[in-house]
């Protein structure tokens, strides 16, 4: 017999009450974040360069729930170009002291700065002089005082009614993670290139997909010269992989693309004597074309909603002293590539 539905009896005022509740939290975190980002010193920077001075990873550690925080900025790091992972320090303990190598850095995140399960992972990073970056309220607390370097978060009430439970401090070092990254990305200068490699199952990926990624290219391209019969530039345009898209491009003695002749172009000119034509004589001179660098979304765009609208064109580098076809793209090719 299925369970009967549990309805919950909300008090007088429970809604007033709740969104109190939810105010002052996010007024606690606003307040914590400010003086946080006011609190910022030198060793933010030395941080950095404490992680860009290592060949290995960054291995970012702490217990409870600043082990969760923790592991949300090993993801974040590794997903920006900062190899990093987490360990939890009590499997440290237990072994897993066997994945930090003298390549790596330690980040170590602890409100107190008096977590004892961090003190194997401090004396392992100690003795084999591994660089330990500690984050932790408390200057004077084993955690800091062992740290190369240290980020001291300031002093800041939890958001619960006991002012127990970790919320504002977490959300300190969750923040302050974040900082670490983007620092480090712009140090590094990261591309959207890079992070499209990193991401390359996910939908922030495919938005970074550039036209070169899935262009056709090379003996694909279907060319012409403009002296070309036109019962060759159909042969040209009706076979290959692009089938009956029925395009050609025209290009002249430098290589560099002249025209384009469509399906279009073959209605306006259909009359007795089109075969005998050349293809200077059909063709639709500069054509739109896109480079091989813009987002495949941005030429989505310029192919669909800018007239002319297109479904195939060249793409052409800007860059070069001759404007020569370097691809072909259709509206088929970005859909497939999951734009659409």
């Amino acid at each position: 017999m299925a369970s009967p539905k549990i309805r919950a009896v909300k008090p007088q005022g429970a809604k007033s009450r709740d969104l109190a509740a939810a105010r002052r939290v996010l007024r606690h975190a606003t307040d914590a974040i400010s003086a946080l980002a006011d609190a910022l010193n030198g060793e933010f920077s030395r941080a950095i360069d404490a992680i860009l001075g290592i060949e290995g990873r960054v291995i970012v550690s702490g217990m409870g729930k600043s082990g969760h925080v923790a592991r949300k900025i090993a993801a974040t790091l590794a997903s920006t170009g900062t190899p990093a992972l987490f360990l939890h320090p009590a499997e440290a303990s237990h072994g897993d002291l066997g994945m930090v190598t003298r390549a790596d850095a330690l980040l170590m995140l602890s409100n107190s700065g008096e977590t004892a399960e961090l003190a194997d992972l401090i004396t392992y990073a100690k003795r084999l002089t591994i660089p330990l970056i500690g984050m932790a309220n408390n200057p004077d607390s084993k955690l800091l005082q062992a740290s190369d370097v240290a980020l001291l978060l300031p002093k800041a009430q939890e958001a619960c009614p006991m002012g127990l439970a970790p919320t504002t401090s977490t959300t300190m070092m969750l923040a302050l993670g974040d900082a670490l990254a983007v620092a480090l990305m712009e140090r590094r200068g990261f591309s959207a290139d890079q992070y499209r490699d990193f991401h390359p199952g996910g939908s922030l990926g495919k938005k970074l997909i550039r036209v070169s990624d899935i262009m056709h290219s090379g003996d694909e391209l279907p060319l012409v010269m403009p002296d070309t019969p036109m019962r060759e530039v159909l042969i040209v345009m009706t076979s290959g992989r692009f089938g009956f898209a029925g395009h050609a491009g025209v290009i002249d003695k430098k290589g560099a693309l002249a025209g384009i002749i469509t399906d279009g172009d073959l209605r306006r000119h259909m009359e007795p004597g089109l075969i005998d034509r050349l293809a200077r004589d059909v063709m639709t001179s500069n054509p739109k074309t896109v480079p091989p660098e813009m987002l495949a979304s941005e030429a989505l765009t310029f192919m669909t909603e800018k007239p002319p609208k297109v479904t195939h064109l060249f793409v052409v580098d800007p860059k070069a002293d001759v404007r020569k076809p370097v691809g072909f793209l259709s509206v088929h090719d970005i859909i497939r590539a999951g734009l659409s």
